[in-house]
């Protein structure tokens, strides 16, 4: 548990009830405190829902904390199981009232003998874990929960599929181009002859999660979400999954070839190589645009990327190898798979950060001085204040990453988007005359003293002046090259003198 203004991924509550509220017809009650209940806003802002958010909050107060809140937890449960007939209820603590140490399992008990729908427990340690492990854990929970309910009644189907078929195991609401990526998955599998047994979790009923064994194989396209429930589906009946994320010319085609294998090895007969070659040189426009004049003026630029495991991992591979661009440093604030990435981004970057620290990553691009970052939301905020152009690539995001247009990043339409992003992101050509030219649009007068929120350096009223006659786009750069001399030397107030010391020294 950490207080912070700002967090990559947010606490485990979260990520539970991103699952909960992905199922059809499942509703979740979170047990809270207010404040904690802030799921519902965010999620109907953000996914531009018509619906109501199928969560409710069982508020903690200081009546209940008085006498204990069982009654009133049963309560909830059994009053939503009559109004909403729900499949399932998945009942959640959040951090702040786990710390109440209650027994919500026995809650629970008590709730499922009155109510007609299944109730559940997420069984998620609050303290140890974050969003994204919470949302693997309790996808993962639920999958076991009613495979083995069908295993008991007797009601799981045997045998597979008549032709090849998949799971789609990790489409999630609140993820990032989640729905397009869906659809352009479901595209892809019906370019390969595959049919799509269940897409999980996003507008499945639980009632088909009994059926989850009769594929040939899971897609596990995200690294944060799915894996949990396709190994326990490996290691129940023997299911192979593929965890390569279709991201990009090069991994597209790789994620092709294993799913090749694993369907010839289970008795079909197919040969994709022709559909990646025709998908690669004319469908996917990425291609043949890299090795274009236009993007010819990208090569050697300096990039960072930062972002969750699978995006940031993907676009790492894309802006080296099918781009040309140098990517300085790339990192993830998923620190707990911290090993995977750096064996997925080590050959492809000159250095890469584990951190959830959003400071030391606002001063890690400082330092670097990127022609480009590819990062979330947050880094956005910090290429604005550096005058540094940013493509958002992963959550946490904001409401224009949830665009009504068709925006995939994945498939190889999802490689015409991502090269476009790459494209829109430099300053190139023309745009950089026009801005010497006019002096671009930043006329403010420089008040911050750099990325961080402290600084030992004073600027004098003159220095200050002159530093704002600077053309707005260099401005950045100019500062922070001048603080960088004087605190090498020593020198705490910034005259005009030191300024043009420092612009010497560099020799500019």
């Amino acid at each position: 548990m950490k207080l912070a203004y700002w967090m990559y991924a947010g606490p485990a509550h979260i990520g539970t009830l991103r699952i909960a509220s992905s199922f059809k017809n499942v509703h979740a009650i979170m047990h809270a405190p207010l404040g904690d209940d802030y799921f519902n806003v965010m999620r109907s802002m953000l996914e531009r829902e018509r619906d109501f958010t199928p969560v409710t909050a069982s508020v903690v107060d200081r009546n209940v904390l008085a006498r204990g809140s069982q009654e009133k937890v049963v309560n909830n449960i059994t009053r939503k199981d009559a109004e909403e007939h729900p499949d399932l209820i998945v009942l959640t603590p959040t951090c702040t009232s786990s710390i109440l140490q209650e027994d919500l399992q026995n809650f629970v008990e008590r709730a499922q003998l009155e109510a007609k729908g299944d109730v559940m427990l997420a069984d998620v340690n609050h303290y140890r874990v974050n969003e994204l492990q919470a949302a693997d854990r309790t996808l993962h929970q639920i999958v076991q929960f009613y495979i083995e309910k069908a295993r008991k009644k007797g009601e799981l189907p045997e045998g597979k599929t008549a032709k090849p078929s998949v799971n789609i195991i990790g489409i999630s609401t609140l993820g990032f181009h989640n729905q397009h990526d869906s659809t352009e998955l479901k595209r892809l599998m019906a370019d390969l002859g595959i049919e799509v047994n269940a897409v999980i979790p996003e507008g499945a009923s639980v009632h088909e999660l009994k059926n989850l064994p009769r594929a040939w194989f899971n897609l596990c396209p995200y690294r944060e979400l799915g894996l949990m429930a396709a190994s326990y589906l490996e290691a129940e009946f023997g299911m192979p999954y593929v965890d390569i994320t279709p991201m990009g010319v090069v991994e597209t085609a790789r994620c092709i070839r294993k799913i090749q294998q694993i369907v010839n090895a289970q008795g079909a007969d197919v040969d994709y190589e022709d559909f990646i070659n025709e998908q690669t040189l004319h469908v996917s426009q990425a291609a043949w645009f890299s090795r274009s004049i236009d993007c010819q003026n990208l090569t050697g630029k300096k990039a960072v990327v930062f972002g969750d495991n699978t995006h940031a991992a993907a676009m790492t591979k894309i802006l080296a190898r099918e781009m040309g661009i140098h990517v300085v440093w790339a990192g993830t604030y998923c620190k707990y798979d911290a090993d995977w990435f750096r064996e997925q981004v080590s050959e492809y970057c000159d250095e890469v950060i584990i951190t959830d620290d959003h400071g030391q990553i606002g001063d890690a691009i400082a330092r670097v001085e990127p022609a480009a970052i590819f990062g979330t939301q947050m880094e956005r905020h910090v290429g604005k204040r550096l005058n540094i152009p940013c493509g958002v690539i992963a959550a946490p995001i904001h409401i224009q990453n949830f665009p009504i247009g068709y925006k995939p990043f994945m498939g190889y339409e999802g490689t015409n988007q991502i090269a476009d992003l790459v494209y829109n992101s430099f300053t190139l050509g023309m745009e950089d005359h026009l801005l010497e030219i006019f002096g671009g649009h930043d006329t403010k007068e420089v008040i911050t003293k750099g990325i961080s929120a402290e600084s030992d350096l004073n600027w004098t009223k003159d220095g200050l002046a002159e530093l704002n006659k600077i053309p707005g786009f260099v401005r950045g750069k100019v500062k922070r090259n001048t603080e960088k001399f004087a605190r090498e030397r020593g020198i705490k107030d910034i005259t005009v003198e030191v300024l043009y010391a420092a612009k010497e020294a560099v020799g500019a």
